[in-house]
């Protein structure tokens, strides 16, 4: 199947933030009843490429069971790819050994799909953002209390909580005294913790009504003009996708079938799945 590409934007800068070459994930089926090995496989993702510029946003949009989930999670190392290459920050991640996946994890993170299942019930709020500057500032403390109140990591805490819209009074409380969209928030601080270049989110609103997710979106692109951040945006919902992406990537069975700014995905779309999804959405229908 052929990919549609489009040329970039005039004033994106030249140089990707994350470099993405022909990246397959090839996943076995289940062992025959009969025997002999396994009974098929499924190609998640199929000779996709792309690049993501800093300070951009990427949309990735298609259907579910389409990759782009697989996708994202490839473009951080959290699952390993069959064959093909990424680089991130002009760093090759496959040739990268475990410390130095460690010190990339700071610049790369992801933000979860389901808000109920991605926060851990036992946590306190505190304890849930406050995990990954424990992780690495490789103090070897749990995340407990005690640890929390060395070196300011209960003041950066509260920031975070603030930046993302929620009060520091809720610092003691657990995941289930909260909203679905007020766990995304919580979900978000913790994926800027580390302060990130780069953050993956996976269908961020999908699970949220239509009025909290479009206060989830507003936020993600608050967030991204105040701290830089550069997104890689996984979406079903081709509106969604139009109102926070710089440019949009089509996915289709495993394959990239059209990449292009959004102003030319959505006025001009040039692959019929394109096409397609546009007609399902009257408000950006061509």
């Amino acid at each position: 199947m052929a990919i549609f590409a489009l040329p970039d934007s005039a004033n994106i800068l030249p140089m990707p933030l994350l470099e993405v070459r022909n990246l397959t994930k090839i996943f076995p089926l289940g062992e025959s009843i009969f025997g002999g090995g396994a009974k098929g496989e499924v190609r998640a993702v199929d000779d996709v490429s792309f690049d993501i510029h800093s300070g951009e946003t990427l949309g990735l949009v298609g259907e579910s069971g389409s990759g782009k989930s697989t996708l994202g999670r490839l473009a951080l190392r959290l699952i390993e790819p069959t064959s093909g290459s990424i680089r991130f920050d002009g760093r090759d991640l496959q040739a990268a050994n475990h410390g130095e996946m460690r010190r990339l994890r700071r610049d790369m993170q992801i933000i979860f799909q389901d808000p109920f299942g991605s926060l851990d019930p036992r946590m306190s709020v505190e304890d849930i953002i406050a995990e990954p500057l424990i992780i690495h500032k490789e103090t070897g403390a749990p995340p407990s209390s005690r640890s929390l109140r060395q070196g300011g990591t209960r003041l950066r805490v509260a920031e975070l909580l603030r930046a993302v819209g929620l009060d520091e009074s809720i610092l003691p409380r657990f995941p289930h005294e909260f909203s679905g969209g007020q766990r995304q928030r919580i979900g978000i601080a913790r994926a800027l913790a580390l302060r990130p270049k780069f953050i993956v989110a996976d269908e961020p609103v999908s699970a949220l009504d239509v009025s909290v997710g479009a206060q989830i979106v507003n936020l993600l692109a608050q967030l991204q003009r105040e701290f830089g951040l550069t997104y890689l945006f996984i979406s079903h919902s081709m509106p969604v996708v139009r109102y926070l992406a710089t440019r949009i990537a089509v996915m289709y069975r495993g394959k990239l079938v059209e990449v292009g700014t959004t102003g030319q995905i959505t006025t001009a779309p040039r692959h019929d799945y394109t096409r397609s999804l546009l007609e399902a959405t009257p408000e950006v229908a061509v």
